[in-house]
């Protein structure tokens, strides 16, 4: 990648202030360069400090999530966009505009925000009501809120304006129920979205109009593995938007995101397994860029499958995580590494190893050594949060490096809370019980250690929507409403 570079002088360097981001970008090809993030140009060049040397190419050599993150960078740090030079902003306001956050991972990269919590929790903002019934958690783009909700056998997306709460739209997409979350997507302002009944709506950000539907069974012959809907929220990469029909010819299809037309059907391997069901799972899609290819991997009725992103073709399977009843979990990708579990059983987790000729298991955990029922996990570091047993949240930490639980919660009073859902901003891990019990703890290798906890209102019984944490606030959908928190620190 360091070849497609093209070299330029960089101006003014001694007058900025901002922040360096050093981190690894990855190519659309899956190639890999250390640099620090210096400026977006209106021209779509980004411009990266690479050893000392400051280098301009497109942004669009980069993976749709590395771009979505140079973006955000840009974003919170008011780059100016005709050169290279910055003006600081006050604060960063990182974007949430996806499921998982926008690496895929759960994790907010932001900073300064509370270390812990009064004992009444942290301040609330405000509250919106009349969102509709479901399971949906909320993405976050510039002043924008989307989420989904059900109401009078509609489901539908609502946008809401991101300092106040107030509705700005709803639209209607489909019916049966709202178990995923939307998707925005920066570059062309559309979200997407879909429903419990398998409709998958594309509307503009803007206004809610719509511009395209598909609908899973009448397209695709879609099939879920059991009775309780699609829950996936559908993935932007590039000019596709990607999701899991679960048919037998189209177990994950690409869609052009502009038009809705069909670029590609992947369908289900012939020799997918005998664990599990056919049809599509519970969880989203997540993209891995390894041994010299770029892959879309999901978790199925079967298990997992992964597809080439040009093409559509399998690559491989892995059956023997698949229960009989509702897989859930989305996979967890570090580097060619690939992290999946799930509940009930005949569930349990394995790490698997993404090589040129398909993948190797690593490690596997049987049900009662390791297994997440449905609240997800986070990764920073290398290192694996979660909640460990099936409607149960014990969290643990795994070192996805060496295979290794570093620690694992066993404690009767966490287990009474039951599923645990997880996000992490930071250095903290934001705890969601079923039990509507919302916690604060440090996300640390050597041990739990709580830093708050807090009673989400009037919110007590299947508390499973997962928190979002996005320019300094903590986002918490509780049914048919949406609290918004203040966690930013002061000073």
């Amino acid at each position: 990648m360091k070849r497609a570079f093209v070299l330029i002088l960089i101006y003014y360097f001694c007058q900025l202030s901002t922040e360096a981001v050093q981190r690894t970008w990855t190519d659309v090809k899956g190639r890999r360069i250390v640099g620090e993030f210096q400026a977006l140009q209106a021209s779509g060049q980004i411009v990266l400090k690479v050893n000392g040397k400051s280098y301009a190419f497109p942004i669009s050599r980069l993976s749709p999530q590395d771009q979505a993150y140079a973006r955000q960078l840009a974003a919170a740090t008011s780059v100016t966009t005709n050169s290279a030079v910055t003006q600081t902003s006050a604060s960063r306001n990182f974007d949430w505009p996806c499921w998982r956050g926008p690496n895929q991972d759960g994790t907010s990269r932001e900073t300064q925000l509370l270390r812990s919590w009064p004992s009444s929790g942290p301040q609330k903002l405000w509250t919106a009501s009349n969102l509709g019934g479901g399971f949906s958690s909320v993405v976050v783009a510039g002043n924008q809120i989307f989420t989904l909700g059900d109401s009078g056998g509609a489901t539908s997306i609502y946008c809401l304006e991101r300092s106040t709460g107030k509705l700005s739209w709803s639209s209607p997409i489909g019916g049966g129920g709202a178990n995923g979350t939307p998707t925005f997507d920066p570059e062309t302002g559309l979200v997407y979205a879909i429903s419990k009944n398998g409709s998958l709506a594309c509307v503009r950000g803007s206004d809610g109009q719509l511009q395209w539907k598909i609908g899973f069974e009448k397209e695709f012959g879609g099939k879920m593995m059991s009775g309780w809907g699609y829950s996936e929220s559908p993935l932007v990469d590039g000019p596709l938007v990607l999701c899991s029909p679960g048919a037998t010819n189209a177990a994950i299809v690409a869609i052009d995101k502009r038009t809705g037309q069909t670029r590609w059907k992947s369908p289900f391997p012939s020799d997918v397994g005998d664990k599990g069901k056919d049809g599509a799972g519970y969880g989203s899609i997540a993209i891995v860029n390894a041994s010299g290819s770029r892959q879309y991997v999901q978790m199925t009725g079967r298990g997992l499958i992964s597809a080439d992103a040009q093409t559509g073709k399998p690559l491989w399977h892995y059956n023997r995580i698949a229960n009989g009843t509702a897989n859930i979990p989305s996979p967890v990708v570090f580097g060619d590494r690939i992290f999946t579990s799930t509940g009930y059983g005949d569930g349990g987790s394995a790490l698997l190893q993404v090589t040129r000729s398909g993948v190797r298991e690593l490690k596997y955990w049987n049900a009662k050594e390791l297994q997440n029922h449905h609240g997800g996990m986070v990764l920073l570091n290398g290192h694996l949060y979660g909640g460990h047993g099936h409607n149960k949240g014990e969290p643990f930490c795994l070192d996805l490096r060496s295979g290794r639980v570093l620690w694992k919660i066993n404690d009767s009073a966490v287990r009474s809370m039951k599923s645990a859902s997880f996000a992490c901003a930071d250095g903290h891990l934001y705890i969601r019980y079923e039990n509507g019990t919302m916690k604060l703890a440090e996300a640390s290798t050597k041990g739990y250690v709580e830093k708050g906890s807090f009673r989400i209102p009037n919110d007590n019984r299947n508390s499973w929507q997962h928190p979002v944490v996005s320019g300094g606030k903590l986002y918490l959908r509780a049914q048919n409403v949406l609290h918004c928190y203040e966690v930013k620190g002061r000073g």
